[in-house]
């Protein structure tokens, strides 16, 4: 290769080596070109270190504790729609999309996401790492079934969340693996995850109490949706009757006259109704029992809208027990102060 230059006269010179054409560039100006280099390689790291974590996540209650852990180092996308059940759920082509780029898929597990799951390990992002949160806090022993999800169909009830202290391992897990890929923010995830471990112990202490003004006849729950197994086990309640069937279809006659006979004989005070189904059939089912219809409840949708204080995961569990306790006849107002006082009472 050779390359031409100009004499002091500006005249142009026969052609010379690249190698003396570089020796004439004064070294001031290679210099020069040394630094620009590296101080764009350093852009480029510091580009490539800042990119967040992509995270993809399943249901609203999920999607709000990883986005408290997280808080704003994670790229988040959850993948239910408010108003959609996780049950029913199919995931879109569109959904495909975040799954390729997906560093972290976190899911509720035991079952609950079956279709995304099987998108995931068919089509996803091989390198990604998938959490299901719920098959690594209860061992199988610990699985609950019941109404909707019978043992003989093998899948346990998932609805672990709606228990407050396994919402607290939720936490744990999700820091824990949001440290291991991204140690850079360790120290971030390590402190969101603290205050929302402490907010969360204080909650966990104030349903208790709230359920404890309950009269005892009366903690028993009947509810539309089959979600409340692992809350009522945790706080003291039983649960009487689900009236969803197992297929998430409309109960039958049969059905429907077996539960209200059911809650006659039982005198329980109320049927909640669910946030995800709504049906006319619990309400006619309150009417025949001669009990009070309460809607409703909420499991996977969070209340308000986004940005507001109670679209969140404490938010939800706040206004479910505040529900549950005016409807069986206990006291919402110390569950009210019990979160102000921050102390149990």
């Amino acid at each position: 290769m050779r390359c031409t230059a100009d004499d002091e006269n500006g005249m142009l010179q026969p052609p010379i080596s690249t190698a003396a054409c570089a020796a004439r560039v004064p070294a001031i100006c290679r210099r020069c070109v040394v630094l620009c280099l590296l101080s764009l390689c350093a852009v480029g790291l510091q580009i490539a270190a800042a990119a967040p974590l992509r995270v993809i996540t399943s249901i609203p209650p999920v999607t709000d504790l990883v986005r408290q852990v997280g808080g704003e180092a994670l790229q988040l996308q959850t993948l239910v729609p408010t108003g959609v059940s996780s049950h029913t759920f199919q995931p879109t082509p569109g959904d495909l999309q975040y799954l390729t780029r997906a560093d972290l898929v976190i899911l509720n597990g035991l079952n609950l996401e079956s279709a995304i799951e099987k998108l995931v390990r068919c089509c996803g992002n091989p390198k990604a790492t998938l959490l299901k949160l719920g098959d690594q806090t209860l061992g199988q022993e610990e699985w609950m079934f019941g109404f909707s999800f019978p043992k003989s169909q093998g899948n346990p009830n998932p609805h672990l969340w709606l228990n407050v202290d396994i919402a607290m391992r939720y936490v744990e897990l999700i820091r824990e693996q949001l440290c291991a890929l991204d140690p850079q923010h360790g120290e971030q995830y390590r402190g969101n995850a603290a205050r929302t471990l402490d907010h969360l112990s204080r909650l966990d202490r104030c349903i208790t109490t709230a359920i404890g003004t309950i009269p005892p006849p009366a903690r028993t729950l009947v509810t539309y949706h089959d979600a409340w197994p692992y809350f009522a086990k945790r706080y003291g309640l039983s649960v009487r009757a689900v009236v969803q069937p197992a297929n998430f279809a409309e109960p039958s006659a049969r059905e429907v006259a077996r539960i209200v006979d059911q809650l006659r004989r039982a005198d329980v005070p109320a049927i909640f109704g669910s946030e995800l189904f709504s049906s006319k059939v619990a309400e006619k089912i309150a009417r025949e029992a001669g009990i009070r219809f309460i809607t409703p409840l909420y499991d996977e949708v969070l209340p308000g809208t986004h940005g507001e204080p109670q679209h969140s995961y404490s938010g939800m569990m706040q206004r479910n027990v505040a529900t549950i306790v005016a409807g069986l006849g206990g006291d919402a107002t110390v569950f009210e102060q019990c979160l102000q006082d921050g102390a149990v009472r």
